[in-house]
């Protein structure tokens, strides 16, 4: 982990969460770093920040947690009024430093950091076009596929740069780009990766993956960025363009089962509420005759709430989850997979024991723990164990940014 910085006086010359800052006067470091940690559930393999003092762009970023990577002494030296920041969760390129957002690059515009959530399906050829006119790459990542193409365009401005970058780029994208001077949030036309505006003493805006980061940090949220559109943000205010027409709204349908935090509002509703109204649907279309509906922790525990007050079945806690254990389907055999759950997840005996059970997930991707976590039921005393899943069968791979391999 290194700190760089780029000057415009010297210089002749990288599923995710962004947030973005334009806030004269105000420490933009630190409200990135708070705004990434309310983002963190979005990426935790690496983190990084980008600041702008009107003269030089900093860059911070290193692997693991936010709060890791960062401490008062980082924080300090990135000074500027203008900030942007990435938590990665790897979908295109592996999982190395390297890889780690934001990338930064040099460009006709001057320096330009750029942070990405989304994927490209089109970055193989891209990346083919940019080596044989004679660009290098120092990463793997489909974000420094984007930052290249704007650096090289001969467009008169950055905004007409980014629009033009828009044309031949296919997939999800949901940006946050920064300069010297300007701060600027894009959306690609379909809307699939979700990005919002917050404000906060009137003069200052925000970019953010999500709604719950710009609560945290005490900013209102004004709207989400529409599909196609760019948002400019500089020492004049805010100007919004829209650099490409409109296409069908396609927001990843698994933000609103999984990926984003419950308390997060999109579409004018919180997930918390949409999740509620999944387990409503789910107790209607598939009833069951039980004693306790029970939420595998944390992601199933709304979904689990709306099919107990539907079916009128008591709720309880039947799962108690470790929150300091990760993942479990990196495991190489079925043994260790079953050990995992068992790690992860410890049953409540005294709401499970001579019950007929709800158990009330809300997805099933690659199947690897809900076996052992049904055993895990059984074993604690449960007669029976219905399980009900909130979202429909995942049935074919995702492409623009959630790995489900």
């Amino acid at each position: 982990m290194e700190l760089s910085t780029h000057c415009n006086l010297e210089c002749l010359r990288e599923e995710c969460g962004v947030f973005g800052v334009y806030a004269e006067g105000e420490d933009v470091a630190r409200l990135t770093y708070f705004g990434l940690f309310g983002l963190q559930h979005r990426g935790q393999e690496s983190a990084g920040i980008a600041v702008s003092d009107g003269t030089c762009v900093r860059v911070y970023k290193g692997m693991g947690l936010v709060s890791r990577v960062f401490d008062e002494k980082i924080l300090h030296d990135l000074a500027g009024h203008i900030a942007i920041g990435h938590n990665r969760y790897s979908t295109t390129g592996s999982s190395v430093i390297q890889n780690a957002q934001p990338i930064v690059c040099e460009s006709n515009f001057g320096t330009i950091a750029i942070g990405h959530n989304g994927n490209l399906i089109n970055t193989a050829e891209l990346r083919s076009e940019l080596e044989a006119s004679g660009e290098t790459f120092e990463s793997t990542s489909d974000t420094e596929v984007i930052a290249r193409i704007i650096a090289r365009s001969g467009a008169r401005t950055i905004e007409d740069a980014i629009q033009e970058t828009m044309h031949k780029i296919s997939g999800a994208y949901s940006l946050v780009i920064l300069t010297r001077d300007k701060l600027i949030g894009v959306r690609d036309p379909y809307g699939i990766r979700p990005l919002c505006i917050g404000r906060f003493n009137h003069r200052h805006y925000i970019f953010s993956s999500e709604t719950c980061a710009l609560s945290l940090v005490g900013a209102k949220f004004m709207r989400e960025i529409e599909p196609g559109e760019m948002v400019v943000v500089d020492k004049s205010g805010l100007n919004e363009i829209q650099a490409m027409p409109t296409a069908r709204h396609a927001l990843c349908v698994f933000e609103f089962i999984y990926f984003a935090r419950p308390d997060s509002l999109m579409y004018h509703r919180t997930l918390h509420q949409a999740r509620q109204r999944m387990g409503h649907e789910l107790a209607r279309e598939h009833p069951a005759e039980a004693h306790v509906v029970i939420p595998i922790p944390d992601t199933g525990t709304p979904a689990a709430i709306g099919y107990a007050a539907a079916s009128r079945i008591p709720y309880g806690e039947g799962v108690i989850k470790n929150r300091y254990v990760h993942r479990t389907f990196i495991e190489p055999n079925q043994r260790m997979r079953d050990l995992g759950v068992r790690m992860k997840f410890n049953p409540v005996k005294e709401t499970l024991n001579g019950k007929r059970v709800v158990m009330v997930e809300d997805s099933i991707v690659r199947g690897t723990t809900t076996k052992p976590t049904v055993k895990l039921l059984r074993d604690a005393g449960a007669v029976e164990v219905h399980v009900r899943i909130s979202s429909p069968p995942i049935k074919y791979p995702c492409f623009y940014g959630i790995d489900m391999a």
